[in-house]
C-alpha cells in the first residue's frame, strides 16, 4: 500500500506539473492580455505596465521566473485586485466553497443512497417511482431553475429563509440544497441500477436459499458490492462540488472560488488563473486519491491489485 501511495503521488505531480505548464502556456499564446480593453493606453503607459509585470520578456523566461516564485510559495498579485496577493484571495474564497461543497456531498451521498436502496428495494412500487421522479428532476432540473424555485417558495412565498448571501446557517441552507440536488440524483440513479443488477446474482440467490432475509440480503451482502461504482463517482463529483459551483455562488451572492475562477479568465489575470488551475488540479488529485484508497477498503481484491 505505501509503494501504491507513493506511486500515485508521484504520478500526481507530473499530472499536476503538466496542468500548470499547459496552463501558463497557453493563457500567454491565447490572443489579448491582461490590461487589453475598451481604454486604448499610451504606447509609453502600457510599455511601463508590461515592463512591471515582466510580460515583455520572453515566454519561456516568465514562466522560469513564476517556477521559482511558486518553489517559495508566492503566488504573486492578483492583476484585476490590484496589491492583492493570489493566496489572500484563494484562502479567503476556499473556506466558503468547502463549506457549501462538502455540505451538499454529505446531503447527496445520504440521500442518494437512501433513494437509491429504497427504490431497488421497492421495485414497481410507490416508493420507486417517486424515488425515480425524484431522481429524474433532479438530473435534468438546471441549477439556476433549482434555485429560482426554491427562493420563490421559501424566501419569497413562505417567508423561513433569506432569499441570499452567505451570513447564518439560515442563510446556507437553500444554496445547499440547490448543489446537492444533481448529484443526489445522480447517485440514486446509480445506486438503484448497480444494486438492481447485484440482486439477480447468484451468490444472492445463494444467500436466499440459505434462508436469510430481504433486509439482511440487501444490506449485508448487496450493498457493499453496489458502493463501488458510486464510489467511482465521487471523485469528480466531490471535486465539481467544491470548484465548479459558479452558478449557485453567483445566485446567491457567495464569495467562493467558483466565482473568483471565472472573474480570473475573464479578465485574463494570470497569477490568479494559474493559483485557481493550481487549487483545482490539487483538490481533483486529492479526491480521486480517496477515491482509490475507498476502493482497497471496500474490495480486497482491488488491495491485493495495488500492492503489486
Amino acid at each position: 500500500m505505501i509503494q501504491f501511495l507513493f506511486k500515485r503521488l508521484v504520478q500526481s505531480f507530473v499530472t499536476l506539473a503538466f496542468l500548470a505548464t499547459a496552463t501558463f502556456f497557453l493563457l500567454r499564446l491565447a490572443p489579448g492580455g491582461p490590461f487589453d480593453g475598451d481604454k486604448v493606453w499610451p504606447p509609453e503607459i502600457q510599455a511601463n505596465i508590461e515592463a512591471k509585470y515582466g510580460l515583455n520578456r520572453p515566454i519561456y523566461t516568465q514562466f522560469f521566473s513564476w517556477v521559482d516564485d511558486l518553489a517559495h510559495g508566492d503566488l504573486r498579485e492578483s492583476f484585476h485586485y490590484i496589491g492583492t496577493p493570489v493566496t489572500e484571495i484563494i484562502s479567503d474564497a476556499t473556506t466558503p466553497s468547502l463549506i457549501l461543497g462538502f455540505s451538499a456531498l454529505l446531503i447527496a451521498v445520504i440521500f442518494g443512497l437512501l433513494l437509491g436502496v429504497l427504490s431497488a428495494w421497492k421495485r414497481g412500487t410507490f416508493w420507486d417511482f417517486s424515488s425515480m421522479f425524484i431522481a429524474i428532476a433532479g438530473i435534468t432540473l438546471p441549477s439556476y431553475l433549482v434555485a429560482t424555485l426554491l427562493v420563490l417558495l421559501f424566501s419569497t412565498y413562505l417567508g423561513w429563509l433569506p432569499p441570499a448571501l452567505w451570513e447564518d446557517k439560515a442563510s446556507m441552507i437553500l444554496p445547499i440544497i440547490t448543489l446537492a440536488l444533481r448529484p443526489l440524483a445522480i447517485i440514486a440513479r446509480m445506486t438503484r441500477t448497480t444494486l438492481l443488477e447485484i440482486l439477480h446474482s447468484d451468490y444472492i440467490r445463494t444467500a436466499y436459499s440459505k434462508g436469510l432475509n430481504d433486509s439482511t440480503v440487501l444490506f449485508k451482502h448487496a450493498l457493499k458490492n453496489a458502493l463501488i461504482p458510486v464510489i467511482t463517482l465521487l471523485g469528480p463529483i466531490t471535486a465539481s462540488l467544491i470548484t465548479g459551483s459558479y452558478v449557485v455562488e453567483t445566485i446567491f451572492q457567495i464569495p467562493g472560488l467558483g466565482q473568483y475562477f471565472i472573474t480570473s479568465v475573464i479578465n485574463r489575470d494570470y497569477p490568479l488563473v494559474m493559483g485557481m488551475t493550481l487549487m483545482f488540479g490539487g483538490i481533483l488529485i486529492v479526491c480521486n486519491l480517496l477515491v482509490d484508497l475507498a476502493y482497497s477498503w471496500i474490495d480486497p481484491r482491488m488491495r491485493i491489485e495495488a500492492e503489486k
